[in-house]
């Protein structure tokens, strides 16, 4: 591998970083969106036994809030139960924007990556063309600089195609998962909100 970077020349360091960032934000994406994490199976019918029970605590939300981001937007819901439908399903969209903004950290980064690193792979294709005419002089051609400027071009170009396709996919997957974890969550909690105004039991 070493040998290739070397001939790849000094613009595959960037492209190398940014694979680096990118592997460690996927790895850890795959880690925190699990569906089992973000939407509990049996937590709706749970909250709804606790409010038919009559055992809405502060403990008892504090709880919530902290079991899951659909448990965040349950209690909000919890805390306003005695609130009209309207001002109760203000506080679920409140709360809701807030759980988005935590499922999709870092995929703007790992968009990011995605469209730059072919960009970052033309800057060294561009470095390497340089080199390629650098190897004509007066005296004719130098082989070895034609030949290094020839790799350092074909190389990134290679490294940031290569960077950007799954960059791409995790990013267009992740997005697609978020997605459909908040229509999930935005339909427990309107179900909710219909228990506790008497359209459902």
């Amino acid at each position: 591998m070493l040998p290739i970077l070397q001939a790849a020349g000094w613009p595959v360091w960037p492209l190398l970083i940014s694979s680096l960032v990118a592997l460690a934000l996927i790895v850890e994406r795959i880690i925190y969106l699990r569906r089992a994490k973000i939407l509990p199976p049996q937590l709706l019918d749970e909250v709804v036994r606790v409010y038919h029970n009559g055992k809405i605590t502060k403990d008892v939300v504090e709880s919530l809030e902290k079991n899951s981001p659909l448990g965040a937007v349950l209690a909000a819901a919890l805390r306003n139960v005695d609130a009209p439908r309207d001002v109760m399903k203000e506080s679920i969209e409140e709360a809701g924007r807030g759980v988005a903004h935590v499922l999709e950290r870092f995929l703007t980064t790992i968009g990011t990556i995605a469209s730059l690193a072919p960009l970052m792979g033309l800057f060294g294709t561009v470095i390497g063309m340089i080199e390629i005419f650098g190897s004509s002089n007066a005296t004719g051609v130098n082989p070895a600089q034609l030949a290094h400027g020839i790799s350092v071009a074909l190389y990134n170009t290679a490294f940031g195609i290569a960077i950007a396709m799954p960059a791409m996919i995790a990013y267009r997957h992740f997005r697609a998962l978020v997605d459909s974890f908040i229509i999930d969550m935005e339909l427990q909690a309107v179900k909710f909100v219909d228990v506790v105004h008497g359209a459902r039991k």
